[in-house]
């Protein structure tokens, strides 16, 4: 937080993203004692209320939640007979139970509401097969080296295969690792990362904690790093364990990343989701109301706002905010290039112009000993600085 001489204060809030993992299953048993998935450990199936209560959450806090999917319970094909190492069936993979019109009602919730939902990539069945026998995960052993090029390959195309049963859109742009077993960047073996493969499809994004990443080390701005021009980003600790379920979440955010489980986001009675999602709500509300951070809107503005909020210089010249861009610029992709909030706090009402950067809006929140105002900005092209002067100040 950056002061000036008048006491009042100018911030690029750290964004919140916030990504629902193991969305997908249909069952929500724990199968991992009889070489099955994980799923979602919770004691019962899941039902087409469970994916509404992801909407909900991102309706109420006018944001994207980014929904990190496993596809294998809605194959209705059994084209995973093709794909032996991606569920514990092999090439018996038979999926006939979990087809019905739960599904069809679960997809036109995906479809229809995709301002509240993300499809991310997580995988097909989360582990990996062979044989009877699975290891972790699907996308990289624990050591995060990254499976069989090949393997990888017809593992994203399966999945892709999938979303086209259900004509969930197009091939997803962001990624979190099964387990979140992962690599920055080649590992052992391979002559490109899990990033570069994922960039020749369009994925821009990677959501990880960097405690658990190979070669995390190799990552130069703290909480996010570059791999083949992929934003790949530290997920940081949830605050719940993965399958926590009806449980009121509690604890203070310390990334740019809340991350939870779906289990965390419902209750044992789907008739009753609502009351865990309003206590997210209720957490994650605050984190708006606070000088230093916001929520992202979604998984873009997400980038966008974190670039600048590590990279971007803010400084007071009397009663101008300059805004040094040139850090930003020199990030290996568009991050960057649009739009940014910024926060003002002062003690007395104030106003802002520019002339080299657009104010698109200005929003107010008033408290009992400040004002607090949240700026959206957007760059003028082929500027990489940027004045606000504050005018009708009265202190």
């Amino acid at each position: 937080m950056i002061l000036s001489k008048n006491g009042i204060a100018a911030i690029i809030p750290m964004p919140i993203q916030v990504v629902i993992d193991d969305v997908g299953w249909w069952s929500g048993q724990d199968g991992s004692k009889q070489q099955e998935p994980y799923r979602t450990g919770i004691g019962r199936n899941h039902v087409p209320a469970d994916y509404k209560a992801i909407t909900e959450l991102g309706r109420l806090l006018s944001i994207r939640p980014q929904a990190a999917m496993v596809l294998c319970e809605w194959d209705i094909n059994n084209v995973l007979r093709k794909l032996p190492s991606s569920t514990w069936m092999g090439k018996n993979w038979n999926n006939s139970k979990n087809i019905g019109p739960w599904l069809e009602e679960a997809a036109d919730t995906v479809r229809n509401n995709s301002k509240y939902f993300e499809l991310t990539l997580h995988g097909i069945g989360h582990e990996y097969w062979t044989g009877n026998n699975f290891t972790r995960a699907e996308w990289a052993e624990v050591n995060g080296t990254m499976r069989p090029r090949e393997e990888v390959e017809k593992h994203l195309d399966f999945f892709d295969i999938i979303m086209g049963q259900h004509q969930l859109g197009s091939f997803p742009v962001s990624f979190v690792p099964a387990a979140f077993n992962h690599g920055f960047g080649p590992t052992p073996g391979h002559d490109i990362s899990m990033a570069e493969v994922l960039r020749k499809r369009g994925v821009t994004y990677i959501n990880t904690p960097f405690s658990q990443m190979y070669n995390s080390e190799a990552v130069d701005h703290v909480v996010f790093g570059f791999d083949a021009e992929v934003m790949t980003v530290d997920r940081g600790q949830d605050l719940l364990d993965w399958n926590v379920t009806g449980e009121v979440p509690v604890g203070k955010l310390q990334g740019p990343t809340c991350g939870m489980h779906w289990a965390n986001l419902i209750h044992p009675d789907p008739l009753r989701n609502s009351e865990i999602v309003n206590k997210w709500v209720k957490l994650l509300a605050t984190y708006n109301e606070k000088p230093d951070t916001m929520l992202a809107s979604d998984s873009i503005s997400f980038q966008n706002q974190l670039a600048h909020q590590k990279c971007t210089i803010v400084k007071f010249a009397g009663r101008i905010i300059e805004l040094d861009f040139r850090k930003t610029d020199a990030l290996p992709n568009s991050m960057g290039k649009s739009e940014l909030t910024l926060k003002v706090r002062s003690l007395k009402a104030i106003s802002f112009k520019s002339d080299t950067i657009a104010i698109r809006s200005q929003r107010l929140k008033r408290r009992e000993d400040f004002y607090l105002y949240t700026l959206t900005l957007e760059r003028i092209q082929g500027k990489d600085k940027a004045n606000i002067n504050i005018t009708n100040i009265k202190l």
